[in-house]
Formats: C-alpha cells, sequence, structure tokens
C-alpha cells in the first residue's frame, strides 16, 4: 500500500497527486493538517528517506517562519525537531509519498518514476 501525505490546497501536492492518479497508482490519501504523522511515524519516514530531518521542514510556509525555525533548528536535536514537525502538519514538507520502503518527500517526477518502475 502506499501512502500519501498530502495538504490538498498545496499545489505542488495537487500535481503529485494528479501524477499518481494518471498513472493509475493507488494510494491511502491523508490530510498532513488533519491526520500529521506522529513522531514515531515522522521518525520512520525520516530514516527510511535517507534525507536528513531538516529536510521534512515545509521551510516556505507561514508557520516555519512564523516560529523563526530557521535559527532554532541548529540548536535542536533530532528528537526535539521529530516532536515540533508533530506537533503541526503545516510545518511539515509536503507531499510525502512512501511505499513501506521508500520515502519521497515532496514532489520530483522522475523520483516518482523511479519508486514505481515507470519508464
Amino acid at each position: 500500500m502506499v501512502t500519501f501525505y498530502w495538504y490538498p490546497k498545496c499545489g505542488t501536492c495537487r500535481k503529485a497527486k494528479k501524477w499518481l492518479d494518471d498513472n493509475n497508482i493507488s494510494v491511502q490519501a491523508i490530510h498532513i493538517v488533519e491526520h500529521p504523522p506522529s513522531k514515531e511515524q515522522l521518525r520512520t519516514l525520516y530514516e527510511k528517506s535517507g534525507l536528513g530531518v531538516k529536510k521534512f521542514f515545509n521551510t516556505s510556509g507561514m508557520k516555519y517562519r512564523e516560529l523563526g525555525l530557521k535559527d532554532k533548528l541548529k540548536a535542536m536535536n533530532t528528537e526535539e525537531m521529530l516532536q515540533l514537525l508533530a506537533s503541526d502538519g503545516m510545518l511539515i514538507k509536503r507531499p510525502i509519498v512512501t511505499d513501506g520502503k521508500r520515502v519521497i518527500v515532496g514532489f520530483d517526477e522522475q523520483k516518482y518514476h523511479e519508486m514505481f518502475k515507470l519508464s
């Protein structure tokens, strides 16, 4: 099962969802703001992604700027960052797609092609 965390008002998320639909890939779509992933779910996504935890922050979001996270993250450890991400879905970069083994953060058509073995 493919899990797709998204925010329906996000243009990038809509583009990713359209790509998945157009390629007949069924997903369990989860509204990232109404049902944000838990700290443990985020830990699993982070570990499987191969990315740094900072890559999971929506750095262009209003909430990120309001909280002044650009500077605050430098002093936080991974646990604190995961806890902060789990506290508010608007802080999380989206969309996130996972097949349980691999994780893609954001929408990169080439990476989607690779994940779903499309030419």
